[in-house]
């Protein structure tokens, strides 16, 4: 799956003032990260605010996205959850044209064993009509899917064909990407170590940053890949700071006032997330100053 190498954007849902879908905003974003050179578009993640939207809302946003994008970039679909059943059916009765992939991130809240883990997956390998990602975030989850149970979902699950990883644990990735069957995508979930995580053999990253710097975020990536570590780390470093502010008060609030910034969409979100303090605000807006990110 190399369309899935390199660099994935995570994207934010605008929403207006009244907590409705803003639509011209979620095109001129779309825009901003194709004309940006990501490599591909990850709709209804966590940072797309999935756990507050309703089916109609879910729709509008997968619609608008694959309309705006026209075929551009490969489009991946976050659907997962914690009632394996229903993401059965889900996927059973998709209508999968226009997409890529599917981002499955483990379930969440019941921490399961890891078999449970293996067979949950399996369930879903059995039902989609395209590939899976698999999704380690276990800060969010309460379960964190090990190193085992990954080779063993690899080798047993016929298109599971990667792992987007937020655990935050090098030894644990690098351990995945050691063991992994050969063509097996391991993806940073983390942008603040996605630069090291390449130099390890990760194959790129599915971002938050990349929402308001693509090109500049996309270049890191490609250098990383090429192992250009010179050009990589000063870009690296050049974003950290701001990587760093963008989850101080959660995501994805950080990003949104980022993005506010650059009047790519305004900062509403949906409760019970809320906007970043004026302090971080205020914070986030010197250091773009300062590394002259601010257009």
């Amino acid at each position: 799956m190399n369309q899935l190498k390199g660099t994935g954007v995570a994207m934010v849902t605008p929403f207006k003032k009244d907590g409705s879908v803003d639509v011209p905003a979620l095109k001129k974003l779309t825009d901003h990260l194709v004309d940006g050179g990501v490599d591909y578009l990850v709709v209804m993640g966590t940072t797309g605010e999935t756990s507050v939207m309703d089916k109609e809302d879910k729709k509008l946003v997968l619609d608008t996205v694959l309309a705006t994008n026209a075929g551009r970039k490969p489009v991946v679909l976050g659907l997962g959850g914690n009632n394996t059943l229903d993401l059965c059916a889900q996927l059973d009765r998709m209508d999968a044209a226009g997409l890529t992939a599917i981002l499955s991130v483990a379930p969440y809240y019941s921490k399961p064993t890891q078999n449970g883990l293996f067979e949950h997956y399996k369930a879903l390998s059995e039902h989609s009509k395209l590939p899976i990602i698999l999704y380690n975030v276990p800060g969010r989850t309460g379960c964190n899917l090990l190193p085992d149970t990954v080779q063993r979902i690899a080798f047993d699950c016929r298109n599971v064909i990667g792992i987007k990883e937020a655990s935050g644990n090098m030894e644990q990735i690098m351990t995945i990407i050691r063991e992994r069957p050969k063509d097996f995508l391991v993806i940073s979930g983390d942008d603040s170590i996605t630069m090291p995580l390449m130099a390890a053999g990760a194959d790129g990253v599915i971002s938050v940053i990349g929402n308001a710097f693509p090109a500049e975020w996309s270049a890191m990536v490609k250098h990383a890949a090429k192992g250009e570590v010179v050009e990589a780390r000063a870009i690296h470093y050049r974003l950290l700071e701001l990587v760093q502010l963008l989850f101080v008060e959660g995501n994805p609030a950080g990003i949104k006032e980022v993005l506010s910034h650059l009047d790519v969409c305004e900062n509403y979100l949906r409760l019970p997330l809320v906007p970043v303090s004026q302090l971080i605000s205020e914070r986030m807006r010197r250091v773009m100053i300062d590394e002259e990110l601010l257009r």
